[in-house]
């Protein structure tokens, strides 16, 4: 009998490759789900950690000690958090004091609501007094259960930035052959950073603009929705729409349908001026995502870690896009097909 060469193992089927794809990526959100416990709030440090990393940057031209700069970034990523907690806890404190002193109001109006609200398919009985209370309870067993959260952000972020630091001076030996990789890589740190940065001026500025109108028109706890105006600005599409209903409730249940269509005509007008308008100019080319993948990903990234995801859901995906794609030449397409026209030019040619 004569040897025959040995064949090579015949390549999967495009339908099988599909479904073994499809397969580990229903594990891995399984898993993402699973362990959000953990996952949601190291994902967190990791942001505030690429968020207040290029404050360590002045400090590393002047040739100062690496660990001052380690020590800023820490400091900043702690004041951010710590900053956010207290303000979004004084909201809920206000909240809850919105439902004890205009508790009778709120009885009287609601049923009135509730009906408009059936007329539309949905239950308005959620938003009587009753059924409110139980929602704020929960919200502040949440802000309770937050603690051991920030026990492992406030833990993560130390790591994380002292790990950061060694991103300053990458070996050569290291970064022969992977130059468009790593410049993919600070695209996407430089890029998280800006987003941040312009999400939270314009959404500064959204929140005083809002709450200097609630508290000139006499809407109750108008710090409360302020503060929901900011931190709605941060989830794409449906974060307006967010932080317009709980304030124009409760205009209408205390001053009548006249004073919430004035309220949404206040925030309609800030939101198409502001964050339809001026605030893409800024944001499109720091994303450079598809405004379907950001709806979508606002959407996953909220089911697989929860509220937090929907905050965190645009750097999430670029990071994704940056792991399953990175900057290989014949993944130029499916970049382009995401929203990244930036890397549609050529690769470097080596010299």
């Amino acid at each position: 009998m004569t040897d025959r060469p040995p064949q090579r193992a015949a390549a999967l089927a495009q339908p099988t490759r599909v479904l073994l794809t499809l397969a580990a990526a229903g594990v891995a959100a399984w898993a993402i789900s699973a362990g959000r416990g953990l996952l949601a709030p190291l994902l967190l440090g990791a942001i505030l950690v690429i968020v207040a990393h290029p404050a360590r940057r002045p400090l590393d031209r002047r040739g100062l000690p690496r660990w001052l700069g380690t020590t800023v970034v820490i400091a900043i990523a702690y004041a951010v958090l710590i900053g956010l907690a207290v303000i979004v806890g004084l909201a809920l404190v206000q909240f809850g004091h919105v439902l004890t002193d205009y508790g009778d109001e709120l009885e009287q109006s609601s049923d009135q609501v509730a009906v408009f609200f059936g007329g539309l398919g949905l239950d308005g009985s959620a938003l009587r007094p009753d059924a409110l209370l139980p929602l704020l309870l929960n919200a502040g067993k949440s802000l309770l259960g937050l603690g051991t959260a920030i026990f492992f952000v406030l833990a993560y972020v130390i790591y994380l930035a002292v790990d950061a630091a060694r991103f300053r001076d990458i070996p050569a030996e290291v970064a022969a052959g992977h130059a468009m990789r790593i410049r993919t890589f600070r695209d996407f740190a430089d890029g998280t950073s800006r987003y941040y940065l312009v999400n939270s001026i314009f959404g500064l500025i959204v929140a005083v603009i809002d709450g200097l109108a609630l508290w000139a028109l006499g809407i109750p706890a108008p710090f409360a929705w302020a503060v929901l105006a900011f931190v709605t600005n941060y989830i794409p599409n449906i974060g307006f729409v967010i932080g317009l209903i709980p304030p124009v409730v409760l205009a209408i249940v205390t001053g009548g349908w006249g004073l919430g269509l004035l309220v949404v005509a206040i925030y309609c007008a800030v939101n198409v001026v502001l964050q339809v308008l001026v605030q893409p100019r800024f944001v499109s080319k720091t994303v450079r995502l598809s405004i379907t993948l950001t709806f979508f990903s606002v959407v996953l990234w909220t089911v697989l870690l929860g509220p937090i995801g929907a905050i965190l859901a645009v750097p999430l995906s670029l990071l994704l896009r940056f792991l399953l794609l990175g900057a290989a030449p014949d993944a130029r397409l499916a970049r382009w097909l995401t929203g990244d026209d930036e890397h549609l030019v050529q690769p470097e040619s080596p010299d």
